[in-house]
């Protein structure tokens, strides 16, 4: 037995993308079903610098709307320097633009 008429089928909304946001270059790997697996990530600093990591565990994927924006969220585990941390790296679908949220 079903519930419900209908009328709650808008997707929901987040609001706004909370932490420091960075935009970043990433470079991922899809498989044969066309899911897709963040690799690599590049960034630069304030002093110009371009980091690199290679090491990254994606933890889980969710898409999800940030003030109507329409986006895939993954959150992975990144290791830097010997030192292991969690982000989330976020694909802006529309606008084909990724950040990283520490």
């Amino acid at each position: 037995m079903a519930f419900g008429i209908g009328i709650n089928t808008e997707v929901t909304d987040k609001g706004e993308i909370r932490g420091r946001q960075m935009e970043v270059a990433v470079g991922c790997w899809f498989t044969s079903k066309g899911n897709t697996i963040p690799q690599m990530v590049k960034w630069e600093d304030a002093e110009g610098f371009v980091h690199t990591i290679k090491s990254i565990k994606v933890l889980y994927k969710e898409q999800k709307n940030y003030a109507g924006v329409s986006t895939m969220e993954y959150m992975c585990e990144i290791t830097e320097e010997e030192i292991i941390r969690q982000v989330k790296l976020i694909f802006f679908m529309e606008e084909r633009k990724w950040c990283m949220v520490i």
